[in-house]
């Protein structure tokens, strides 16, 4: 005989759902501004214009679950609670140095740690797919392009010279006789790969029942955009080579790109149909009887009080992070940094009458900057630099948008790029280093190359790494220490050999202390008292 409770089933969830509901409002009003990051960068990217179209899957792969769900007694769960509390923290940490990533990372990890830690292990169980594939709002993925450019010119090069065409390369740039090419963002691949994984992991997910075959395809997805992308590529630099470059380049390029994806991505599909596993059927007997057996509905008291405490835990830990940041925003008040360009720094070097090169880092919106160049005996050497204070999502040191040159730049184009270890201001120190080639230059002229250093000072520390430069900024935020941050960039005429690292060298030798004495002065203007 049936207990009278199951007679309506439904009857549980119903404080359990009020409180879960109130609660993913809560988190979606505290965090709107980086909610609604996410949606700018859905309609401003067609590389994640997907993410309108994986909330309403995730709702309806739910309602697909309703059957399994209903008789799950929801119950908090303590563990959950704390990951939301390590979710939180995770976001303080990136927007005290603007990460979207990482803010957006979190604020979604918050929004699905809230299934566990209100309404259990055992609904997070039934429903986790959808909660995992939650993940895909994120527009994230971006970071793999550089490496995904340089595969496709790797392999585009490889391939046109086993066709016999003769190439010279330099650095994503590269020379066939009858034209220039280059490895751009838009052929990195990026998007065929993002496109192909969301929706190849929900076919996965749709069409098998067993983990490894899951697993295989979610594989194949992602290894056949990379390779579908190496040939396209190929295929676009073969016909613009053959047609005398009339047809496959400027609209035809993107044109010819996506049709080609398209067809390889359609056969992906019907290849991997073959082997679909339908779903095991469950009649509504099978439903009864296992809601008899497993529901804790009969054999235990209801949880809502313990749910309502954690409601109210949970409601405090998520606005915890933005109490966090205010309070941190409050200390941090400071004024317009006053950053001197000095006539002379040591002995021997003073202001050139001639620049080292009419060149400008692209890094944007900086507090405060100068672009001076500095003679010797020697030659000439560049110095850049570039301070941040108070940065927000506008204006920060690390950021995708902040290069020596971007891709578009119609004088200079990065031929290499890579780090040596040298010393600055006493202390060995790993610094990035690139060559710069002048746009439309052949040979090897001096006007024609640059050799580039780089380094950020994140508050007295040096470091070259975009992600440790994020990490120190960070730290020293919730130090209490302030944001203030800097990037040093030094260039010069790369001549023969080593020669401009050479001259480089000595430049650091002679200036790094007056260059730290600089920042460290500018550091103290316009701080707080």
């Amino acid at each position: 005989m049936t207990p009278a409770v199951q007679l309506n089933p439904e009857r549980h969830w119903q404080r359990p759902a009020m409180l879960f509901l109130l609660l993913l409002g809560w988190t979606l009003f505290l965090f709107r501004d980086t909610a609604s990051g996410i949606v700018r960068i859905w309609m401003q990217s067609e590389t994640f214009t997907h993410g309108f179209l994986v909330v309403p899957i995730v709702l309806w792969l739910v309602w697909r679950k309703r059957a399994t769900l209903l008789p799950l007694q929801p119950r908090p769960n303590a563990w959950a609670i704390l990951l939301l509390a390590l979710a939180g923290f995770a976001w303080l940490l990136g927007d005290l140095v603007a990460v979207n990533a990482l803010t957006q990372l979190a604020f979604v990890s918050m929004l699905v740690l809230l299934v566990p830690a209100i309404l259990g292990l055992a609904v997070t169980r039934a429903i986790t797919f959808p909660l995992v594939f939650m993940f895909f709002t994120v527009p994230i993925g971006e970071f793999a392009m550089p490496q995904l450019m340089n595969w496709t010119a790797d392999f585009t090069i490889l391939a046109l010279r086993l066709s016999g065409i003769p190439v010279y390369r330099e650095g994503l740039q590269f020379v066939i006789p009858s034209g220039n090419w280059s490895v751009v963002e838009a052929c990195s691949g990026v998007r065929y790969l993002i496109a192909s994984l969301t929706v190849g992991t929900l076919f996965a997910y749709l069409n098998y029942q067993s983990t490894k075959r899951r697993v295989l395809f979610i594989l194949v997805s992602i290894l056949v955009p990379v390779i579908a992308n190496w040939l396209r590529a190929y295929m676009i630099v073969m016909l613009g080579h053959y047609s005398g470059n009339t047809i496959a380049t400027g609209v035809d390029h993107l044109i010819y790109g996506w049709l080609f994806f398209g067809v390889v991505i359609m056969l992906m599909f019907l290849i991997g149909a073959r082997w679909a596993e339908p779903e095991p059927s469950v009649s509504a007997a099978d439903i009864d009887s296992v809601t008899l057996q497993k529901s804790p509905l009969h054999t235990q008291p209801s949880a809502a009080p313990r749910i309502e405490v954690a409601a109210l835990l949970v409601a405090m830990l998520v606005a915890a992070p933005l109490l966090g940041r205010w309070a941190l925003d409050a200390a941090n008040v400071a004024g317009a940094p006053q950053l001197a360009t000095p006539a002379s720094l040591s002995p021997g070097w003073s202001a050139a009458s001639e620049p080292a090169a009419v060149f400008k880092p692209a890094f944007n919106n900086p507090s405060a900057e100068f672009n001076t160049s500095y003679s010797a005996a020697g030659g000439s050497v560049g110095l850049y630099l570039g301070y941040y204070r108070q940065q927000d999502y506008s204006r920060k040191l690390v950021s995708s948008q902040n290069v020596l040159v971007t891709s578009k730049d119609p004088r200079w184009a990065q031929v290499s790029g890579g780090t040596r270890e040298t010393s600055f201001n006493g202390a060995p120190l790993k610094l990035r280093v690139a060559e710069l080639r002048q746009s439309g230059a052949t040979g090897m002229a001096d006007a024609a190359r640059l050799t580039v250093w780089q380094v950020y000072w994140v508050n007295g520390t040096l470091t070259a790494s975009d992600t440790l430069a994020k990490a120190y900024g960070a730290l020293y935020r919730l130090l209490g220490r302030g944001d203030d941050s800097a990037v040093i960039v030094l260039y010069t005429p790369k001549g023969q050999g080593e020669e401009g690292h050479a001259r480089l060298q000595a430049f650091v030798q002679a200036n790094a202390a007056a260059i730290i004495t600089l920042l460290e002065q500018t550091r103290q203007s316009g701080q707080a008292n």
